[in-house]
């Protein structure tokens, strides 16, 4: 059976050269701007987590109190 988590297989040469030609591709300029980007989404993703995660406690409590009611 093959293992679908690819990190674990690959080593520190492997990661080396995936950055060296990341590195290539991009340039040294485009870098900052990808990974600007990148922690944008990130930073969006986890911010709409919380929302949904808030709304459902919010909606649970509010459950809980009418039934007590």
């Amino acid at each position: 059976m093959t293992n679908p988590i690819l990190l674990g297989v690959l080593g520190t040469n492997e990661i080396i050269i995936i950055l060296v030609v990341v590195l290539l591709l991009f340039g040294g300029k485009k870098i900052p701007e990808l990974m600007r980007g990148l922690g944008k989404g990130v930073r969006e993703f986890n911010d709409a987590k919380n929302n949904v995660k808030k709304e459902i406690e919010d909606n649970a409590s509010d459950v809980k109190n009418s039934v007590r009611d």
